[in-house]
């Protein structure tokens, strides 16, 4: 069955996602990188002190990161309710240095796998903070801290995360969570033969695992990313108020201002990653690559109309599909009625790092790599021409209020059937 716009323009909430911990897991990690960061006082970091020189220079930016500590108690949730917040922008600066030389840890209850994003939680929706983190100066800063980061975290360095202890991701616990027994890794080898945390974060599947659905016939459309169906959007509109509550979509803004006219009318399918699964992205159908671009974008910006998001920016996963860092894929089908079909793989929050691996000219079978995100998952949309969609598979529809009971749709798995 398909999905009617109407059904499409809801707001989802609760979407953990596995990237932070629960309430008090949250509240004892930050307060313990506080106490962390202000004992060991290390030097800033060369991205730090940009970024600190803009927010002291800067007179509209100073008073945006002044004021978004300031509002903050305004914003919060309920006092009593285990969160520890940051007091002003200095203590910001110096948690975020120390996290640079840092790698997320496991836990049983989720993971400070956005720890940055664990520190601007509170400020992030206050007004100063909506209107800081859309401001282009400041994600240019955070662009140039977060690739920062992506280089410890590709170094060897970040592999003391992956030890057998009970917050190692080498634990008993730990690889029964992740299901590592469908990995490649050697358990005979120093860090499973893992040589970073990115390396051991993109990990893949061994062959046979995630068997592409239905690999002669064309129509059988496969899900691009192991994730959970977030939403369904028909007759998506050229232009919309994206930031208004519900996310509708906007082709426009998705898109970049390029091929609005020809998605316009068509079908948006959206889901989203969790921590601890894979997260390459694998063509949806047989084609031909014919455009592949990177969107610049925001990386801590989310929708005012949800409130307070316990792991914001996360119910605002369809706004981000309008403002977020993110990539565009293009694979022509060669089939008229199934036309070009776009990927758009989002980064949101510490997720900046879209990746593509194939080129344009390039062949591609559905199911092959087209590529990942670095450090983590996030969410991602497929768009589809008008028509273009038969009707989509039972485990690729929302389920639950709100789409709150999705379950994970393995990647490769059949999602849709063309038309």
């Amino acid at each position: 069955m398909k999905l009617s716009n109407k059904d499409a323009h809801m707001p989802v909430t609760n979407r953990m996602g596995n990237w932070l911990p629960t309430k008090q897991d949250a509240a004892i990690w930050l307060e313990r990188t506080k106490k962390e960061a202000k004992k060991k006082k290390q030097k800033l970091d060369p991205t730090i002190k940009s970024f600190k020189k803009l927010i002291e220079t800067d007179p509209i930016i100073n008073m945006y990161f002044t004021q978004m500590f300031q509002q903050q108690p305004k914003f919060a949730p309920p006092p009593n309710s285990g969160d520890v917040k940051i007091e002003n922008y200095q203590e910001m600066l110096l948690i975020m240095n120390h996290v640079l030389k840092t790698a997320p840890e496991y836990n049983t209850t989720g993971m400070v796998g956005f720890p940055i994003n664990a520190i601007l939680d509170f400020p992030m929706i206050t007004p100063a903070g909506l209107a800081a983190f859309a401001d282009a100066k400041v994600n240019k800063a955070l662009r140039k801290i977060l690739k920062k980061w992506q280089k410890y975290l590709d170094s060897s360095d970040s592999l003391y995360v992956l030890n057998t202890s009970p917050t190692g991701w080498m634990s008993k616990s730990a690889y029964k969570a992740l299901s590592m027994q469908d990995f490649i890794h050697d358990p005979k080898k120093p860090f499973w033969g893992f040589k970073s945390w990115n390396d051991f974060f993109i990990r893949q599947f061994k062959k046979g695992k995630r068997p592409v659905a239905s690999p002669n016939d064309k129509k059988v459309i496969v899900s691009a990313c192991e994730a959970a169906p977030l939403r369904i959007s028909d007759n998506v509109q050229r232009t919309s108020q994206f930031w208004i509550k519900g996310q509708p979509y906007s082709l426009q803004h998705m898109l970049d201002g390029q091929h609005v006219d020809y998605y316009e009318g068509g079908t948006v399918y959206q889901a989203y990653l969790s921590a601890e699964n894979y997260h390459r992205w694998h063509a949806p159908i047989d084609g031909k690559i014919v455009e592949v671009r990177h969107v610049e974008g925001t990386y801590y910006s989310e929708a005012a109309s949800e409130g307070f998001d316990p792991a914001g920016p996360n119910n605002s996963q369809a706004y981000l599909a309008q403002v977020a860092a993110r990539a565009l894929i293009f694979i022509d089908s060669g089939d008229k009625k199934l036309g070009k079909v776009c990927v758009m793989p989002i980064g949101m929050a510490e997720v900046s790092s879209c990746l593509i691996t194939v080129k344009v000219g390039q062949k591609v079978k559905k199911g092959e790599q087209i590529g990942y995100f670095q450090f983590g998952g996030s969410t991602h949309c497929v768009l589809f021409q008008k028509g273009a969609i038969a009707n989509f598979t039972l485990p690729a529809i929302p389920q639950g209020e709100q789409g709150a009971d999705s379950k994970i749709v393995p990647v490769n798995s059949a999602i849709a059937i063309a038309n």
